[in-house]
């Protein structure tokens, strides 16, 4: 029996009783269980299973009374899941997790049930996305900063980030994963196991300051992927890993020009530092120094300067570098304290909205869009738009739930990376790039738009026809340049009109993007917008 199959068949042993925390609902609806006195006597109902197991209780939906297994058809459990999150709300408590399992061509699913509201989440939360060469360790120390393990030397603790097997197999990240961390007053708040989805949901519920990892691929191939996790994701900061064996890298200049181009305030981690003498890891410094200063950035040495000025002098001007190991864990004290310490700078003010980065369908709840809140806030029940859609139109859809690293929330503020469970939409509809916003927020479609750009690196001149692939928010796509002026050189800043090849999008005045085709690449500022 599997580990998950035996929470259901426990629940079952366990059953209905009088004075007990477990509870069996064959299906909840809309109509018959929130009509009349029946809300008020099922909130009563669900508060005293939630007191008699001192704090949590155990819906068992998708059986009979006496405990048949009945299963229930997906859209018939989602609507009693929404039904259980009301009763919940009434009785001040909320549903901490959901599991589910295949039972007679339907769904039988255990909900679990907590006293006290849903996660009110603050500001103080800030996302990190990390950028960086293959195999200079981001995977690695991220999955040593989330659970506080060191590495066993062969990368073992990024094995807790990436999600795809082949990925593991290879050693080599393919897309953006995820991970996170958090601080009480006692310190840090780490994973013991993080390929538990109950540990993440505990971080997100217990911490007073939340710590989110964005983090991308370090293989050439999948620049665009990079890419695309540091400009379409609301990043606090960025997180830029060199190894002390390799030094800085093609990659890792074309990484710290996306960063910069982003104006995002960046640290600079020299990893790997056990495996190479004290005369390489100053030599690396210095010679990422360098590079900065290249850049028209100034470096600051944590080494010389110590961490308190660092976090005082860090932004899009001044950038940290400081020296770490995940097999001796030396540093990462220091990026403990720095994310511990560091304000969050990705503010989102104005009206929801937040650009899908990807879909999925999860079983009982059903499509569900994620990404960044990019502004604004949303609560479970609002009526959103979806699009734009082929044909440049918007979508009616509802948010049936909300979850943040697995643990579900009936709010959610910009800054946040979110799961929203829509309701209105078929899972193959969405698609990444695609934007959500209010019902009343009017979107516009857009095929064409004005632009300021500045060409940071091209072989030759780039002129009307130019067909480079656009990173903007989300969005991934292939344009096509008209230059203003009729051609732009390395170095140039001008104006051109961008046209999408394929598809609309929603794009607005003020957004920034990079733009890319071989070794070609720049960035650019929308500054119109034609509907």
């Amino acid at each position: 029996m599997s580990p998950d199959r035996a929470i259901l068949e426990k629940a079952l042993q366990r059953g209905e009783q009088e004075d007990g925390n477990v509870e069996f609902k064959e299906r909840l609806s809309k109509d018959l269980h929130l009509a009349g006195g029946r809300l008020e006597s099922l909130a009563a109902q669900l508060r005293h299973r939630v007191l008699s197991g001192d704090g949590e209780a155990l819906y068992v939906v998708g059986v009979t009374d006496d405990g048949g297994l009945a299963g229930l058809e997906p859209d018939a459990f989602a609507e009693s899941m929404d039904v259980l999150s009301f009763l919940a709300d009434e009785a001040s408590a909320h549903i901490e997790a959901v599991q589910t399992w295949g039972i007679n061509d339907g769904i039988v699913g255990v909900a679990t049930i907590r006293e006290g509201g849903v996660l009110e989440t603050d500001d103080e939360h800030i996302v990190v996305g990390t950028a960086g060469h293959v195999d200079h360790g981001k995977s690695t120390l991220v999955g040593s900063l989330v659970t506080g393990q060191a590495d066993n030397g062969e990368g073992g603790t990024r094995t807790y980030l990436d999600v795809q097997p082949h990925e593991v197999e290879r050693g080599l990240s393919a897309d953006l994963s995820y991970g996170v961390y958090g601080f009480t007053e006692e310190g840090p708040l780490r994973m013991h196991n993080p390929f538990r989805k109950e540990e993440r949901a505990h971080i997100v519920e217990q911490a007073d300051r939340l710590v989110s990892f964005v983090d991308t691929v370090g293989h050439e191939p999948w620049l665009r992927t990079t890419i695309r996790g540091l400009v379409g994701q609301k990043l606090d900061y960025g997180l830029l890993v060199v190894a002390a064996d390799d030094g800085p890298t093609k990659t890792t200049k074309e990484h710290l020009g996306v960063l910069l181009a982003m104006d995002l305030p960046t640290i600079v981690a020299i990893t790997k530092i056990d495996a190479v003498t004290e005369d390489r890891v100053v030599a690396v410094e210095h010679e990422i120094e360098r590079m900065l200063r290249l850049a028209g950035k100034t470096p600051l040495s944590i080494a010389r300067h110590g961490v308190d000025a660092a976090i005082e002098e860090i932004s899009p001007r001044v950038i940290p570098i400081l020296r770490t190991s995940s097999v001796t864990m030396e540093g990462l004290d220091v990026l403990d304290t720095f994310f511990e310490r560091l304000p969050k700078t990705a503010y989102g003010e104005g009206d929801f909205s937040m650009y899908v980065d990807r879909s999925y369908n999860v079983v009982g709840v059903g499509p569900v869009a994620s990404g960044t809140i990019r502004s604004g806030t949303v609560d479970a029940g609002d009526e959103l738009l979806l699009g734009p859609m082929q044909d440049g139109t918007f979508r009616e859809v509802e948010v049936r739930s909300i979850e943040m690293h697995y643990h579900r929330v009936d709010h959610a503020k910009a800054g946040r990376i979110v799961g929203i469970a829509l309701k209105g939409v078929k899972e193959g509809d969405i698609q990444r790039g695609m934007v959500l916003v209010r019902r009343d927020a009017e979107p516009t479609a857009v095929r064409e738009f004005e632009a300021d750009v500045m060409v940071l690196n091209h072989p030759t001149r780039i002129g009307n026809g130019y067909e480079p692939v656009i990173h903007l928010e989300t969005i991934s796509e292939t344009v096509r340049f008209t230059p203003n002026e009729g051609q732009l050189l390395p170095g140039d800043t001008g104006r051109t009109r961008v046209r999408f090849k394929f598809r609309p999008y929603h794009v607005e005045v003020g957004q920034r993007f990079v733009f890319r085709e071989g070794r070609s690449k720049g960035v650019g500022t929308v500054t119109d917008v034609v509907e």
